[in-house]
């Protein structure tokens, strides 16, 4: 049997394109209808943001729906099937949001089904998905072609967000029940046009035998690199989403921002964001490394300057008023970027090690680790600015101490990905050979 053929920079757009109906989706239900429950429905804000964390844990399911898709003859059908389950628990969830004028714990219900089918959808899709992208892209194409679809899921965001907020107005339950209708509408088209023919014709002696789930697991598992890989993903993603709950809040008490400043603070974030992921998907492709992990150097700049960035942040909150704060979150954010595309351009090398077959079941538990830091770090951080404000005397000193505990666990992370080489001995050490270069 031949080897499939790689794909071509069309065939990666392509299927940047199903990141860019992924990301319009999730959308709904992370964005949109967080801020129309606690605006419109003026329910707490405790309900979304449960809701979202509920959704980020359904996710830990990410190992078994890529091991099924290891396991089966094709990609394609998982990331339609995922990308249909998905939409309809976007549907779900904004019908249900429009009745929470009515009982409470039957429209519950509905949402916690809704946000879990969001759940399924968004790891059966994505991790096959990234999958496909690590098995059928050429190896020197990895840091490019990660950057081009992630470029292309936030631009789905931003995209669908503004096309949202603006069909919105006057706003209705009706009206708000048919834009996700037609954002999930045109989100599904969009993915089964952009992946059909991609993976290409099937083949029955392609069909793989592959064991059982739990066997597949601690196979992995075992793997020195893929266990210390997993747990660099679970702290740098953690200190990466630390942030996301507090950013705008320590904005207005502490520089006292509008609503819309605080707003266009997190845009300059995610500009920043964008121009980290396009630097590592230009320069890792022109200087990564020639044996290894190409990506390791990057990772590693991209996590120490993350910490740099945050602790800058935390002599902001000391320093208040006068701090070039635009400048430095912009900084936070393009050293996010480059530390977070390097590491899925990382996933995508290292997806395939042991042999064909095992990318799905890796990406998954690199998901399931990814999907639990954001669960965990968005209500830490905002817990501890909360816990720590009735403890310390001035509300700054609380944000001061959450921005340095961020910084100290983008250094642990730095010093894992330090010790992640793809030589790794059984024993989980590198070679004396890998730990010199």
């Amino acid at each position: 049997m031949s080897a499939p053929a790689y794909l071509g920079w069309a065939g990666i757009a392509r299927l940047g394109l199903v990141q860019s109906a992924l990301g319009a989706i999730v959308m709904l239900a992370s964005s949109l209808l967080n801020r129309i429950m606690v605006v419109e429905y003026a329910t707490a804000a405790a309900l979304p943001a449960g809701l979202v964390a509920f959704h980020y844990g359904v996710q830990l399911s990410r190992p078994k729906w890529g091991h099924g898709s290891d396991a089966g003859w094709r990609r394609t059908p998982w990331i339609i099937g995922g990308m249909a389950v998905l939409g309809g628990g976007g549907v779900l969830a904004t019908f249900a949001t429009t009745l929470l004028n009515g009982p409470f714990w039957p429209v519950l219900g509905l949402l916690v089904l809704a946000y879990a089918m969001i759940g399924i959808g968004v790891g059966a899709s994505g991790t096959s998905l990234l999958a496909l992208l690590a098995s059928r892209t050429a190896e020197p194409r990895r840091p490019a072609a990660a950057s081009l679809t992630w470029i292309m899921m936030i631009v789905g965001i931003v995209i669908s967000a503004g096309v949202a907020g603006s069909l919105l107005d006057p706003f209705s339950p009706q009206r708000l029940v048919a834009v996700a209708a037609g954002v999930v509408a045109v989100a599904f088209a969009l993915t089964c046009i952009a992946v059909w023919g991609v993976e290409g014709v099937p083949q029955a002696e392609a069909k793989r035998d592959t064991a059982p789930f739990g066997e597949a697991l601690r196979g992995i598992w075992h793997d020195p690199l893929t266990r210390l890989f997993s747990i660099f993903v679970f702290f740098s993603m953690l200190a990466y989403s630390m942030q996301d709950l507090i950013l705008e809040p320590f904005a207005g008490l502490i520089f006292g921002m509008t609503p819309g400043q605080s707003t266009s603070l997190s845009g300059v974030q995610h500009q920043g964001v964008l121009a980290g992921m396009i630097l590592v998907g230009v320069g890792g492709h022109a200087f990564g490394g020639k044996a290894g992990m190409r990506l390791k150097r990057w990772i590693v700049i991209g996590c120490v300057a993350s910490a740099a960035a945050l602790a800058l942040l935390a002599m902001a909150a000391r320093a208040g008023p006068g701090w070039p704060l635009e400048l430095n979150v912009a900084a936070l954010g393009f050293a996010n970027g480059m530390f977070a595309v390097a590491a899925i351009g990382s996933m995508l090398e290292l997806a395939g090690r042991g042999g064909p077959g095992h990318e799905g079941i890796r990406m998954g538990l690199w998901g399931a680790a990814q999907a639990s830091a954001f669960g965990i770090g968005g209500f830490a951080g905002a817990i501890a600015v909360d816990g720590l404000r009735s403890i310390v005397a001035e509300t700054a000193q609380a944000f001061e101490l959450v921005f340095a505990a961020e910084a100290v666990l983008f250094l642990v992370a730095a010093v894992i990905a330090l010790r992640l080489n793809d030589n790794m001995n059984p024993a989980g050490r590198p070679t004396q050979q890998e730990a010199l270069a």
